[in-house]
């Protein structure tokens, strides 16, 4: 077997199935029969413990414990909702697209089974606005699966009744974060909510909410089959099972990859997407996590991929998004470019956000224009403590990323971009 396939494929089977997309394929495969499985023989109770020991944690970027988060919803209050996260907007990031375009039931089937684990009657899928095919396709989708008594009433002759229904986003990338994904689903301006309360116990309409996203969902299926312990036999004892990972830049092999948690950023790519695309120009650095990431450089390739690792060297391994860039980038135009993308998303609902990510993206133009000014680093980096730990949500922090990132590996280069200018 190549050093850089899996065994076995947990979310993308698309990529041994072919056709999986299709359900009488997927049927084929097994599909659904874990769905049947769950909702007559195993209690929810039972579920959320096979979760639990399975060590699943969530795909979307925090990497929360999902067994853990659904366990969180009371079970006296009622309606419950599952919502789904499809609202993947990160620059860089496209790999639950793949999931979406290509093994399209197991993600329906993984939320059958887990709205049932949780006491859910109905889920959204709530799905970016541009993403117009991924949306009609989920509804063709849902369509057939219901036809089949996959999706709908009295689910395997249960009694079990759960509808899923695909909601379109207007396209912010803030909605990614699930205080505004509800606040937007319920039709509101997408802006982040105070928290507590957590979704779980006030959520959507304010009812008990678990928030997950694709890739979290799509794993579900696999392990009520085969079993927490066959899921920890991928990764590492603390963040068991595989990652999709959406690997861009300057590699000979960008794309989606499924990996196995644990192998290091060196083996990821230079062995799976190919190494440098240009060997005349090495690697300079790393955006590991998406753009919210702090950087990282050649220093730290061997640092495994898992999200204890990747917080102890201080960024985070997020939702699956590296951008990996060679010494032809500069790092002014890069900072640059990042924090543009922040002040753009800014929803706005707080003011060191809102005029931090401004004030950012002024100074960095000013210096990639040739305007800099002796200072004007220090002045970075004064803004940006001054809006690090003080916004209402993650967004703000996240534009302090690429300046910290900046000014921490790359000084002498930004000073002489200042320098040469005088």
């Amino acid at each position: 077997m190549p050093k850089t396939e899996l065994k076995e494929y947990i979310v993308m089977r698309n990529r041994e199935i072919e056709n999986i997309r299709d359900l009488d394929v997927y049927l084929a495969n097994g599909g659904y029969e874990m769905a049947k499985k769950a909702l007559t023989s195993m209690t929810p109770a039972a579920i959320i413990d096979e979760v639990k020991k399975s060590g699943l944690r969530g795909r979307g970027g925090a990497g929360f414990p999902t067994g853990v988060k659904w366990s969180f919803v009371p079970k006296e209050l009622n309606p419950k909702y599952l919502v789904v996260n499809a609202d993947e907007s990160e620059p860089g990031t496209f790999n639950n697209h793949e999931i979406i375009d290509e093994n399209p039931h197991q993600l329906l089937e993984g939320i059958v089974i887990s709205a049932f684990a949780i006491g859910a009657n109905v889920a959204y899928i709530y799905i970016r606005g541009e993403f117009a095919y991924g949306a009609r396709f989920l509804e063709q989708k849902i369509a057939e699966a219901r036809e089949r008594g996959l999706i709908g009433k009295n689910l395997f002759g249960t009694g079990y009744d759960v509808e899923i229904y695909v909601h379109r986003g207007a396209g912010a990338y803030i909605c990614g974060e699930e205080t505004a994904l509800l606040e937007s689903l319920e039709g509101k301006i997408g802006q982040p909510r105070l928290k507590p309360p957590f979704p779980a116990v006030a959520g959507l309409y304010a009812k008990p909410t678990v928030v997950n996203n694709v890739e979290t969902l799509t794993n579900v299926p696999r392990i009520i089959e085969k079993g927490a312990d066959w899921f920890r036999s991928f990764g590492t004892e603390k963040s068991p099972g595989t990652k999709a990972v959406s690997i861009s830049g300057h590699v000979k092999n960008p794309g989606n990859y499924e990996i196995p948690l644990g192998i290091t950023i060196r083996e990821f790519i230079f062995d799976w997407a190919g190494g440098m695309r240009d060997p005349n120009l090495p690697l300079k650095f790393i955006i590991p996590g998406g753009a919210s990431s702090n950087w990282l450089t050649e220093q730290h390739l061997d640092l495994p991929m898992t999200w204890d690792d990747m917080a102890a060297a201080g960024t985070m391994l997020g939702s699956g998004a590296m951008v990996v860039l060679d010494t032809s980038v500069p790092v002014v135009r890069a900072a640059l470019k990042v924090d543009e993308f922040f002040k753009h998303e800014s929803c706005g609902k707080c003011s060191p956000c809102r005029e931090g990510t401004h004030f950012l993206v002024k100074v960095w133009e000013r210096i990639d224009e040739g305007h800099g000014r002796v200072g004007d680093i220090e002045l970075l980096a004064d803004v940006g403590k001054q809006m690090l730990g003080k916004c209402f949500c993650p967004l703000g922090d996240s534009s302090v990323s690429a300046v910290n990132s900046a000014i921490k590996f790359f000084r002498p280069e930004l000073d002489a971009a200042i320098d040469a200018q005088h």
